[in-house]
């Protein structure tokens, strides 16, 4: 079953090259985005509009309320079941997304959880007694020093899970999401990377923050802000322009925080999608002309046989 998925930083050209990558090779495509799933939160995600979609049919996009949860599981199971409907329709799915956990634990036979992990009683109570005097805010924090990894994946105020991650990386010295043995592949995958030079893709992120900001961005955190626990809350673009609205923040520190924040995040998910993950990757905001490239090395994969078995739906 062929698969070709679109990775890299946020503001690198993905969703453009999946518009024209789905025309040409008869497409559709599958958000591999942990924000875009929320209805209502367009701007801050850069979600693909209607005309931007250009008659390519979407999936996994506003398909959660921003008061309800979305884990890499629910990714992983909506979107193979997407695949699926996808290829039995004759027609290539094209994942796109910067959500690194999502793409690997959909296209590799990645286990999430903590199955078969060790446990211990002392450590998790702990945590508890931790999380009872300090907050669990706090304990989050002791998360995010020891797993960054389960830290971006896991809500602050799902204790459980938080403490549960501290538990495994204290007892086996490894992420509670890193697998032990190396995942088996489960599609023919063509896998593009997007890039840039680090000046450039920097500059485009500050530009993509400044234009967020004119078309309504604050509205959206604004209503965010009503409810700011919730796991949507918590993504970047949003939960920085809390402490302006509480009047603890100026709006220009807002934005400049926002604009920090996403910069980090671009060099975290290229960390992940080189150290990862077998990618192609391609500089289309230097060489636009790339594509070209992009298109024949697709068509010479599409030729070629699948090399992986589809995986066995439950």
């Amino acid at each position: 079953m062929k698969v070709i998925a679109i990775v890299g930083p946020t503001a690198v050209g993905k969703t453009s090259l999946s518009i024209d990558l789905a025309k040409r090779f008869n497409g559709e495509i599958i958000s591999g985005d942990s924000m875009q799933v929320y209805r209502g939160l367009d701007i801050g995600t850069a979600k693909v509009t209607t005309e931007e979609m250009a008659g390519i049919p979407h999936h996994l996009i506003d398909v959660r309320g921003v008061d309800e949860s979305y884990s890499a599981a629910d990714f992983q199971k909506s979107a193979r079941e997407a695949i699926q409907e996808i290829s039995q329709r004759g027609k290539i799915p094209i994942i796109v997304g910067g959500t690194g956990l999502y793409i690997q634990s959909l296209l590799w036979d990645y286990k999430l959880g903590s199955e078969g992990e060790p446990e211990d009683d002392s450590i998790r109570e702990k945590y508890e007694v931790f999380a009872e005097e300090n907050g669990n805010p706090a304990l989050w924090e002791k998360l995010q020093l020891s797993d960054p990894l389960a830290a971006e994946k896991i809500h602050y105020n799902n204790r459980k899970k938080v403490i549960r991650a501290l538990e495994v990386f204290e007892l086996t010295g490894h992420s509670i999401l890193e697998p032990k043995e190396q995942p088996k592949e489960l599609y023919d995958s063509f896998l593009i990377g997007l890039n840039t030079d680090r000046s450039i893709l920097y500059q485009r992120i500050n530009q993509r923050v400044d234009l967020m900001v004119e078309q309504g961005l604050l509205e959206e955190a604004r209503n965010l802000a009503k409810n700011p626990t919730v796991q949507a809350a918590q993504g970047i673009g949003y939960k920085e322009f809390f402490p302006y609205f509480s009047g603890d923040s100026s709006l220009e520190a807002a934005i400049e925080e926002v604009k920090l924040h996403s910069r980090r995040y671009a060099k975290r998910q290229l960390t992940w999608f080189r150290n990862r993950m077998s990618v192609h990757w391609y500089d289309l905001i230097q060489q636009p002309e790339i594509i070209k490239v992009i298109e024949t090395e697709i068509a010479n994969w599409l030729a070629n046989g699948d090399h992986i078995s589809p995986i066995d739906e439950e």
